[in-house]
């Protein structure tokens, strides 16, 4: 079992696998995931059922500006390379209830102080049906949006959504965006209670590609488990197999990578 929380608002700069050096922002609790999802591969752990009691935990968007200037003029003033600065977090960011105006000040302040940094955001799409989410979203350099699966069994099976939406709903409101967005995609295996979960399948990753073919998204990110995980035994596929996934992605026409 695995759980990791990041203990502040603004974290980093880290060394991400898809977005260089990353500055994080983490709209949620340091005291517990807030999410609605509660995926088996997650490396902040299970999500738990008081997200009502957590979404009062939240940092206020002040604090959040306050520290996100602090952190943007020592990397100015130290001179260091930024590629990103990246929503990211305990949990789901967009559930943050100002997240549409704590992007406009991320904005702000990326144009005023590095303006050559990326906006980044990594979400799991659930919520971006919802005007101001979605036009916050578009405000994004990079909005990753994750799809990790084909089919509704599949997504049940590995995001185990706490909310009232379907992968149909989801791949509706991706659609929406007009291409205008990057579809992250995590591929496992693994055996719970008897069962086996494997979204590298073939039906499963035919599904998923005619998912993307109607999402038309402008990059598509490959990745496999590289950190700790909530569920013991899932395996880390590899990059071959990755590989093989994104072949028939790019004889679809669409750009994707594959990440280690």
């Amino acid at each position: 079992m695995s759980g990791f929380l990041f203990n502040d608002v603004i974290f980093g700069p880290v060394n991400s696998r898809r977005l260089g050096s990353s500055l994080g922002i983490n709209l949620l609790p340091v005291t517990g995931k807030l999410c609605n999802f509660n995926c088996i591969y997650c490396e902040c752990g299970l999500t738990s059922n008081n997200i009502s009691q957590l979404i009062d935990k939240v940092p206020l968007r002040e604090r959040v500006k306050n520290a996100l200037e602090t952190s943007l003029l020592k990397i100015k003033n130290e001179g260091t390379k930024l590629d990103s600065i990246t929503f990211a977090g305990n949990g789901e960011p967009t559930l943050h209830p100002e997240f549409a105006n704590i992007m406009d000040d991320v904005l702000f302040l990326r144009n005023t102080i590095l303006p050559e940094t990326k906006i980044s955001i990594l979400t799991n799409s659930t919520t971006s049906g919802k005007p101001d989410i979605f036009n916050a979203l578009l405000k994004a350099d990079q909005n990753i949006m994750k799809l990790d699966a084909g089919t509704e069994k599949m997504f049940r099976a590995i995001n185990r959504c706490k909310i009232d939406i379907t992968l149909e709903d989801i791949v509706k409101n991706l659609i929406n965006f007009k291409g205008n967005l990057i579809v992250q995609s995590l591929f496992l295996r693994v055996k719970i209670n008897g069962r086996i979960i494997d979204n590298t399948d073939p039906s499963e990753i035919e599904a998923w590609l005619n998912n993307i073919i109607k999402i038309k998204p402008k990059m598509l990110m490959l990745y496999p488990i590289a950190r700790g995980t909530p569920i013991n035994g899932i395996e880390k596929i590899n990059f071959d197999e990755l590989n093989k996934i994104a072949i028939k992605a790019n004889n679809l026409c669409i750009k994707t990578r594959v990440y280690e």
